[in-house]
């Protein structure tokens, strides 16, 4: 019986991990299909994407390859527990747009209590993804 992806990764004993997608029904992610129509303009969309998240995440790209219905992804997974709150913020906010909460706070609207509260919430919540290979997984 399969076993969910947090029993399965023990950061502390092994930071290194191989992952693999396959595309389904055997469609083509690049290369040349068997009519000949070509999807190798998706390998650079693919490898552009990975580098915005290696750039993004606490996790780094250790190898990777890109083949016609696959790819693999070796990545070190990292911790974001020394970036301070703003550095978690403005990476997670680079690449979603986030609540209307975080989004009234980057602008510099003063916040009351409860409000910083749950602004600090949030930010635990998006340091813990920053380092998570479930969101990091292109």
């Amino acid at each position: 019986m399969p076993r969910p992806r947090k029993q399965q990764l023990c950061v502390e004993q092994t930071p290194y991990y191989h992952c693999m997608s396959r595309c389904v029904r055997r469609a083509f992610l690049c290369g040349q299909d068997a009519n000949g129509r070509s999807y190798e303009h998706r390998r650079q969309n693919i490898e552009d994407r990975m580098r915005i998240l290696a750039s993004v995440f606490a996790i780094d790209i250790c190898s990777y390859a890109v083949m016609s219905n696959h790819y693999h992804i070796v990545v070190k997974i990292g911790s974001s527990a020394d970036w301070s709150d703003e550095q978690v913020l403005q990476h997670w906010l680079s690449l979603h747009k986030g609540p209307l909460l975080i989004q009234r706070q980057q602008a510099g609207i003063l916040l009351d209590k409860a409000e910083k509260i749950a602004v600090e919430e949030i930010t635990h919540i998006y340091r813990r993804r920053l380092q998570d290979l479930s969101w990091f997984i292109p």
